[in-house]
Parts: C-alpha cells; sequence; structure tokens
C-alpha cells in the first residue's frame, strides 16, 4: 500500500472536487479528505447518494460540503462552465480536482463493441475530465497550491485482452496528465498525476470480476493515503506521475 501517514489537519482550509464522490472510491476520497479539513465539492450523477455523503460529513463535524449533482455522461460545456462560476462565487479558488467517476463499458472483443457503448465510455472517461479540467483551471490557478488527480488503471498502462474501450479510455486519460503536467511545469502552481487504485472493494471492480470473492480486495478507504498524499501539499513537487496507490 502506498506508504504516506497524513497530519490531521493536511487539508484544512482547501477545496477539493471529487467526481463519482456518491460511491466506492469517490465516497472515500470525499469522506477522508473532510476528516482532513476539506471542503469537498461533491459531483456525480445520483443526487440520493451524494446526499449520504454530504450528511455523514456533516454528522462527523467536519467542514460542510458542496452538493453539485451533474450526470457526465450528458453534460455540456455550458453546465460546466455553469458549475465554476458557482465555485468561484462560492469559494473563489479550487485546490484539488480529482477525476474518480468512469464507466466500465462492455468486457468484451473489440470488434464486438457497439458504436453506442464506445461514445458512452469516451464521454465519460475522457470528455467529462478534459471539460471539467478546462473549466476549472482558472479556479486552480487562483490557488496558491492546486492539485489534479486522474484516475487511471493499470489496463490503461498495459492494453489487455477483452478491456476495450475503458482501457482505450484510460491510455486517454493518462496522455491528458502528460501534456497537462507538461503545460503547467515550472509555469503554474498546478501539479497534474495520474493514481491506479489498483483492485479495491467497489461495484465497478464487482462487475468486472463477478468471480472474484469479494474479500480478496482491500476496501476503498485503504488506499487513500495516495489521495491525501497528492491533494495535500507534500505532493507539491510530484507532477507528471504515474503512479499507484497499491
Amino acid at each position: 500500500m502506498f506508504d504516506y501517514t497524513a497530519p490531521a489537519n493536511l487539508l484544512e482550509g482547501r477545496v477539493i472536487l471529487i467526481t463519482g464522490a456518491g460511491d466506492g472510491i469517490g465516497r472515500a476520497c470525499a469522506l477522508s479528505c473532510a476528516a482532513h479539513g476539506a471542503t469537498v465539492v461533491l459531483v456525480g450523477r445520483t443526487q440520493s447518494k451524494l446526499e449520504e455523503v454530504y450528511d455523514a460529513i456533516e454528522a462527523a463535524g467536519h467542514p460542510q460540503p458542496a452538493l453539485c449533482p451533474l450526470n457526465l455522461e450528458t453534460a455540456t460545456e455550458k453546465d460546466y462552465e455553469d458549475l465554476a462560476d458557482q465555485l468561484f462565487d462560492a469559494f473563489g479558488h479550487l485546490d484539488g480536482l480529482v477525476h474518480n467517476a468512469a464507466e466500465l463499458g462492455p468486457r468484451t472483443l473489440l470488434d464486438s463493441v457497439k458504436a453506442d457503448a464506445w461514445i458512452r465510455v469516451m464521454q465519460v472517461n475522457v470528455n467529462a475530465p478534459f471539460l471539467l479540467t478546462k473549466t476549472m483551471m482558472p479556479l486552480l490557478r487562483a490557488a496558491s497550491d492546486a492539485s489534479v488527480v486522474l484516475l487511471s488503471s493499470s489496463v490503461g498502462r498495459k492494453g489487455r485482452a477483452y478491456w476495450g474501450p475503458y482501457a482505450i479510455s484510460k491510455f486517454a486519460v493518462e496522455g491528458m496528465m502528460q501534456v497537462l503536467a507538461d503545460e503547467q511545469d515550472g509555469t503554474s502552481n498546478i501539479r497534474v498525476n495520474s493514481l491506479n487504485p489498483g483492485a479495491t472493494r467497489t461495484r465497478m471492480r464487482a462487475r468486472a470480476y463477478p468471480n472474484e470473492p469479494v474479500e480478496t480486495n482491500p476496501e476503498p478507504e485503504a488506499i487513500m493515503p495516495a489521495f491525501l498524499y497528492l491533494l495535500g501539499p507534500d505532493s507539491r513537487e510530484c507532477n507528471g506521475q504515474a503512479l499507484n496507490a497499491q
């Protein structure tokens, strides 16, 4: 597991946006960031799930989060611009952006993938992170020390049969990270890295590996040290890196 011990107040005063914050790794990331002092912006498709995370953060006495339902499959550039305007009015800056939401898509031969399934995966896994990052750049630049984290996958670093559009979308995520990181290197206060969470006990993992025993993999909470490191000030010099949480 990624070896990092986060101070209790690591993210105090920071505003961190997390996509897919209603479930799995995104939920764990939101709760962990809030527990370390961050104001988290909860972005996801299902409002009821976001409300559960919101309530858990409030009940724990952590900074009040912001709840921003958004369907990444159907969101337009205007939707992202409106979100950026809302966050600018509320906070004036953004210290962290975690691209966690993802669409698994079909696990089949590439030449069996239907066009609509391909487009859906690319929309959620590639187009949405691009548009969200693009519209959040002014807010990120307004922070003294900002971090963008794009979630990757082992199949986005070495292609594997039957992982089709998901694997290819994660290769695109790695490329997006490298381009963004190189553009920011030495010219801004923004660092950009990718993080492969590894096999984790989530619903997506269960769909991808239906015959795998649930207890085989760690809970999402176990991989949070890597997220906290990348979102906190200790990673200021870390840019353009493809990291592993496990």
